[in-house]
């Protein structure tokens, strides 16, 4: 789960997002967290399926983000589902508001991760696969891990 890769770790990924969708342009987001949410992120208690962004009065928000209650909190604790609100430059949400009034479109959170402290998403206009997509992308992998395994097995 953790990867370090410029300074970054890795808290919680969505790999089915890479799986149901076309990955047009990503985004890297700040968030805003409570203080629970935020020591129960570091400790990687976050669930990304099924979560989604959306954009509102020209605020972007993101619903169905799962972050576990913190164990040591008290009454203090949060709801894991809330809907929590992600910070990009206008420009960004601009932009990101007129692509995704364009048909298929949507937002979808990749990962979450921390940089110099703070948490991160990264967000993705993304377009949704059809069925055979999914199919043609399954076998081209099954070709791919093929390929990978014959090579591996000359090299001895």
């Amino acid at each position: 789960m953790e990867r370090q890769e410029e300074g970054k770790k890795i808290l919680a990924q969505n790999r089915k997002a890479r799986h149901d969708y076309f990955i047009e342009e990503t985004f890297e987001a700040g968030i805003v967290l409570t203080g629970t949410e935020v020591k129960s992120a570091r400790q990687g208690r976050i669930n990304l399926k099924d979560s989604y962004a959306y954009v509102k009065n020209g605020e972007l928000y993101v619903l169905n983000m799962h972050i576990s209650p913190y164990e040591q909190g008290n009454r203090f604790n949060h709801d894991p589902l809330r809907t929590r609100k992600l910070l990009l430059h206008r420009r960004e949400i601009d932009r990101l508001i007129g692509k995704t009034r364009e048909e298929g479109y949507t937002l979808v959170p990749l990962s979450v991760y921390l940089r110099r402290g703070r948490i991160k998403v990264e967000l993705a206009l993304a377009k949704g696969k059809k069925l055979h997509d999914k199919r043609e992308a399954l076998r081209e992998k099954a070709v791919r891990r093929e390929a990978e395994r014959a090579f591996r097995g000359r090299l001895k």
